[in-house]
């Protein structure tokens, strides 16, 4: 997909953030100049549109600094500022990829319904694009149907997948998916996971032996793990976020469902609270729409 073709998508994505900003900014954009007496407007257009009291913080302190050294700026100064500092918040340095022999493991965790069987296949596909094997292990054993989804997927785009009969353990499918993948050097195992909610002690647990079985059998892995968000959960999802950070030490956020009803600014406070990188973003079904995040792009579109 072009570039200004998935920047269009990510705008529609955006919608009903933006049009929560431009609600609430319209009468402020309009006024020139803005000044310290306008803050409390802004503060308030940014906490209606999911940042969090803290990330907002962080994303008006430039201006509480420019107030102070020049007391009032332009409306386009303003919107300028605010997308670079959003910008800011939002680059954050992948971990470097460790110099390893194959295969290379990522892990997916997130709630149900996030999206995680589609998104691992979509960057499945992407790795097959360029010419790289992929193996799976669909150790969401809870249902039957992640299992048969990622099955459907593998087919399709080429990968094999290893799996047992659903209500199987997850750590045996992981530990066979270890095997399999070291014994063939496949580049990339791609490690599916049941959707758990954060306050599920034991599943909490269940997914921390899945890591252990994973670092025994292939040391330094998982070299990724990725938290799956649905972009249209809010900032719901940060009490989520931080306790699979706490369980599981994530490295990364992937954003799924990225559609008109998608609430942007909590992808913001996420990355901003957890100091994580957002590595993808998904706005739609097909796999050519889970693309690389781009801060910049994101900002941009959420201000467009």
């Amino acid at each position: 997909m072009a570039l200004s073709g998935f920047f269009s998508r990510l705008q529609e994505g955006l919608k009903k953030t933006r049009d929560t900003l431009r609600t609430k900014l319209d009468v402020l954009w309009g006024s020139a100049p803005i000044d310290p007496a306008r803050l409390e407007e802004l503060e308030e257009a940014l906490l209606a549109a999911d940042l969090g009291p803290a990330t907002v913080e962080a994303v008006l302190e430039p201006a509480r600094r420019l107030f102070r050294q020049e007391g009032a700026t332009t409306a386009e100064a303003m919107r300028r500022l605010l997308a670079e500092r959003i910008a800011d918040l939002l680059t954050v340095p992948s971990p470097k990829r460790p110099e390893t022999a194959a295969p290379h493991v990522t892990l997916f965790v997130g709630t149900n319904g996030s999206g995680k069987t589609t998104t691992i296949a979509k960057l499945a596909k992407r790795y097959r694009d360029g010419g790289e094997e992929v193996l799976h292990a669909a150790a969401d054993t809870f249902r039957a149907a992640a299992i048969e989804q990622l099955q459907i997927w593998g087919q399709r785009i080429g990968s094999d997948v290893i799996a047992h009969r659903p209500g199987a353990d997850p750590a045996a499918v992981v530990f066979d998916a270890c095997k399999a993948a070291t014994a063939r050097g496949a580049p990339h195992l791609l490690i599916d996971t049941a959707g758990r909610l954060h306050t599920k002690h034991n599943l909490m647990e269940e997914l921390k032996k899945i890591h252990r079985v994973i670092a025994r059998e292939i040391p330094g892995a998982p070299h990724e793990t990725f938290l799956v968000l649905d972009a249209t959960t809010g900032l719901n999802a940060l009490a989520q976020a931080r306790e699979f950070h706490r369980a599981v030490s994530l490295t990364g956020l992937i954003v799924a469902k990225l559609d008109g009803t998608a609430k942007g600014g909590a992808v913001i406070a996420i990355a901003s609270d957890l100091a994580l990188p957002v590595r993808y973003v998904g706005v739609g079904e097909s796999a050519e729409d889970l693309q690389p995040f781009d801060p910049h792009e994101f900002a941009l579109a959420l201000f467009s």
